[in-house]
């Protein structure tokens, strides 16, 4: 019985399993990830409340909403809706138009105004007349037209050096366009060597898993057979004992049977080999010592009887006697046919019912097969994805257009340099108001004295009041200039905030973007309909734009899913198939080849060997004469001889004959003959005594093991069925945390697409931080001042009284 059961569960009842390491989760590191050194953030330093105040400006002058549906309407039509919607275009544009009303009536009427005064003054009208009346309040008015005029220049002085600043700024800010260009360009080029990298190892971090259930799989003794047994030994063990005890006695005693009859086998085998190799050897030798003796007794002293009559007598007695010089027992009539030994080493043999569990092993290796194709499937899943071709290819166009754009760089310097040159003019004709206003306004009160009269006040004072005309003379010439290029700007740079910066950052932009079938008609998404032939599919540039922004992979971004399934590549249901298949018939006690095995090791003629006759030859001596004796003997007939070469010739073959007896019959005799026929003897005599019985112990044993297995497959079947289940599951696992491992990585690792994502903000942040925002401020700035040269210039026309030497003044009688 525990022979038995030993064969059924051997490494779990008698051996105790090496620990193995609970399975859990697999660690696949770290993808490797290359680092953008993009900062697409923009922070304008001290100047951004001066953008902020033009933010402000212009949602009070457009607080509209973004014009979603009119810009799709507009796109779809290709601007022909204009005709009609005309309406709604001009009502979001009011805020706009109003202001640029109030330009151009400023920059038409201001010049106009200008020339009519002028030609008034010409006329001594609007004050032109070099005449001023004396008022008693003329010093008060004095001090306050020179404080508002004073306080209307510093307005303008501020809104000149916001001008200023933003053109200073716009013009640094482009020097930092190569510096964000040439960083977007490293992080493609990053992005396309890292890719492949990346993928690599993915792949290679298959072998991980693979490993893993390669290891599982290797030592399915310890972890599935071990749970098996120790739910078998709970609920099946105690009905397979009972079963077992029916017959176990016999069961032992058969099985003790088998191992003895096959050990005495391969003895008798063995002592037969050593026997027959050394009586070969010494029948060679005495053969060769008896033929050599014939030939001395052939000599001449052997015959002639007439001088030595006592030497011939002898000579034929020595060769009467040269026929005991031979073996006694011939082992080469002791024949055990081998095919008795050589099936019992056969694998289908004795060992089918102790190495059952090795079953088990060894048909789940065949899952080897199926890892090996699923790695395949997935090196076939990364040359599926053109990622080697695409990104040379990208990487060319990578290159190609930051050549193109470096050698545009000279273009942006120049243009940038003659609108530093025309902003800086612009600001030069403010500036030169300014100078004649503040200038008139030092002069005037450095010079003046209040003693004078209006026809004696001195030159200082007198240059001050032309000084300040003259800068009236110059605010009428610029007014059209200035205003004209601030309302210009105004419309640009306002309706670029509004209509792209704005719903940029909101991401309304996208939405109008991702409208359906506004692009194409047959379209409803536009990106996943050109770049995949599927508009249905729900791919929007928000939802890339957002994916990209949050640094995930360009698989998930592009929603590539939906084109390479990896799940496809690694279909783990044929693991698990397979995996229950093949262990559901792996524990089988004794199966039909070993049935044949043991009924054919039964009917093997045992019993048909004649052991007398094998006894009988084994039980003889080595040589027929004692060869020691027969050597004195022959000594005793040599020495009867005269001397003579006949004599010393046979006292040669007696050394030999002496020599042989020391190096093979001793030996032979001591270790051999002893040993392997007392082995010989005892083998033959058991083959002999269970010979009869064997047939009647084997089918015990047949019978016995059927039973077992009836009870095996029958009643243990859930528990096989629950624990098969379990362990097929681990071994899927493995399969399925890599998969995820993978689709994770994929989404959130592998070719982030941030660099992409990047160069939009970087054409936000040069298009809007640095162009847009700085336009607006300059407008801004101008305009302010622009806007202050009205109140400047009627405050200087009327101060200038208060410097200019009069021609004539007002005389009172005393």
């Amino acid at each position: 019985l525990r022979s038995l059961s030993a064969g059924i569960f051997p490494q779990f009842c008698w051996t105790s399993p090496r620990r193995l390491p609970p399975p859990g989760k697999l660690d696949f590191g770290y993808v490797p990830a290359g680092v953008y050194e993009t900062l697409a953030h923009y922070e304008p330093g001290p100047i951004g409340i001066l953008f902020h105040m033009v933010h402000g400006f212009l949602c009070a002058v457009q607080p509209n909403a973004f014009p979603h549906d009119l810009i799709v309407q507009f796109t779809k039509d290709r601007f022909g809706a204009i005709h009609t919607e005309y309406q709604k275009a001009i009502y979001y544009e009011i805020g706009f138009l109003v202001c640029a009303a109030v330009g151009l009536v400023f920059a038409i009427l201001l010049p106009l105004v200008g020339l009519f005064f002028c030609m008034c003054r010409c006329c001594d009208n609007c004050g032109g007349e070099m005449h001023q009346r004396q008022r008693k309040n003329a010093d008060c008015r004095r001090g306050l037209l020179g404080t508002l005029l004073f306080s209307t220049s510093l307005v303008i002085t501020i809104g000149v050096l916001c001008a200023y600043a933003a053109n200073q700024n716009l013009s640094s800010q482009v020097k930092n366009i190569r510096r964000l260009v040439n960083s977007n360009m490293r992080d493609l080029h990053t992005f396309t060597n890292d890719t492949p990298m990346q993928i690599d190892y993915l792949i290679s971090q298959y072998a991980t898993a693979k490993n893993k259930v390669i290891y599982d799989l290797d030592n399915i003794g310890p972890l599935l057979g071990g749970k098996i047994h120790d739910q078998l030994e709970k609920e099946v063990h105690p009905a397979l004992d009972q079963v077992l005890s029916m017959a176990g006695v016999k069961i032992e005693r058969a099985i003790k049977a088998m191992r003895e009859t096959k050990d005495a086998l391969e003895n008798a085998n063995v002592s037969l080999e050593v026997l027959q190799e050394g009586t070969g050897k010494l029948n060679v030798n005495l053969s060769l010592v008896r033929n050599s003796i014939n030939r001395t007794l052939n000599d001449p002293g052997c015959h002639d009887e007439e001088s030595d009559a006592t030497s011939a007598q002898l000579c034929r007695n020595i060769r009467q006697s040269l026929s005991q010089l031979q073996i006694s027992a011939n082992y080469t009539r002791v024949q055990i046919n081998t095919r008795h030994v050589s099936f019992l080493y056969s694998s289908q043999g004795y060992s089918a019912l102790n190495d059952t569990p090795h079953m088990v092993i060894e048909q789940t290796r065949n899952v080897q097969n199926l890892v090996d194709g699923i790695g395949s499937n997935i090196s076939s899943f990364s040359k599926a994805l053109p990622v080697q071709s695409v990104l040379s290819n990208f990487t060319i166009l990578i290159s190609h257009v930051h050549a193109k754009i470096e050698d545009f760089y000279p273009e942006i310097d120049k243009i940038d340099f003659y609108r530093w040159i025309a902003c800086i003019t612009l600001c030069c004709m403010v500036v030169l108001v300014l100078a004649f206003n503040l200038l008139g306004l030092l002069c005037g009160t450095l010079g003046y004295d209040k003693h004078a009269s209006p026809t004696t006040r001195g030159c200082i004072s007198n240059t001050g009041g032309t000084m300040l005309m003259a800068g009236v003379g110059f605010s009428f010439i610029f007014s059209l200039v200035l205003m004209g290029a601030v309302t210009i700007i105004f419309l640009i740079g306002g309706n670029m905030e509004k209509l792209v910066c704005e719903p940029y950052h909101s991401k309304e932009l996208f939405k109008v973007v991702d409208t359906p079938y506004m692009i194409n008609p047959e379209w409803k998404n536009f990106i996943p309909g050109y770049m995949y032939n599927d508009s249905d599919l729900e791919l929007t540039a928000e939802s890339l734009y957002s994916s990209c922004k949050q640094n995930k992979g360009i698989y998930s971004a592009m929603r590539m899913d939906k084109i390479f399934n990896i799940s496809s590549f690694m279909n783990t249901t044929m693991v698990s198939k397979l995996n229950t298949d093949r262990l559901r018939q792996s524990i089988i006690l004794l199966d039909a080849e070993g049935k044949r095995v043991l009924q054919d090791f039964s009917e093997a003629g045992l019993s048909e060997i004649n052991y007398a006759d094998y006894l009988e030859e084994v039980n003889k001596g080595v040589t027929v004469v004692d060869l020691l004796s027969y050597s004195r003997d022959l000594e005793a007939q040599t020495d009867l001889m005269p001397r003579s070469p006949l004599r010393n010739a046979l006292k040669g073959h007696i050394g030999t004959l002496r020599q042989i007896h020391r190096q093979q019959i001793n030996p032979m005799e001591q270790a051999m003959v002893i040993l392997h026929i007392t082995a010989l003897n005892q083998s033959m005599r058991y083959l002999e005594r269970t010979a009869s019985d064997l047939p009647n112990k084997v089918l015990a044993v047949i019978d016995a093991v059927e039973a077992a297995q009836y009870l095996i497959s029958k009643n243990a079947s859930h528990i096989f069925n629950q624990e098969t289940g379990k362990y097929t599951g681990i071994i899927v696992g493995y399969f399925h945390q890599y998969i995820e491992w993978v689709k994770t990585s994929l989404a959130l690792e592998v070719a982030p697409c941030k660099p992409f994502t990047n160069m939009l903000d970087t054409a936000e942040i040069m298009t809007c931080s640095f162009l847009v925002d700085s336009m607006n401020a300059f407008w801004m700035g101008l305009g302010c001042s622009t806007l202050f040269l009205l109140p400047s210039i009627v405050l200087a026309v009327k101060l200038a009284k208060y410097y200019r030497r009069m021609e004539t003044e007002d005389v009172y009688d005393e």
